[in-house]
């Protein structure tokens, strides 16, 4: 779930950074697809230290 969450709102926070930056197409699909990953990335930790601290 923080995956996904992560995912959705590191593409939202990537286009507003680019678009704010008076970007291209190709920039703001680019700054939306890193700041996805990015945010995915940090969705999976989270949801590993979640899922270890319960046990």
């Amino acid at each position: 779930m923080f995956v996904i969450f992560g995912a959705v709102i590191g593409a939202i926070l990537g286009a507003v950074v680019a678009k704010r930056r008076k970007g291209k197409l190709a920039d703001i699909l680019q700054y939306a697809f890193v700041y996805c990953l990015i945010l995915a990335l940090v969705g999976l930790f989270v949801t590993l230290i979640v899922h270890r601290s319960s046990l």
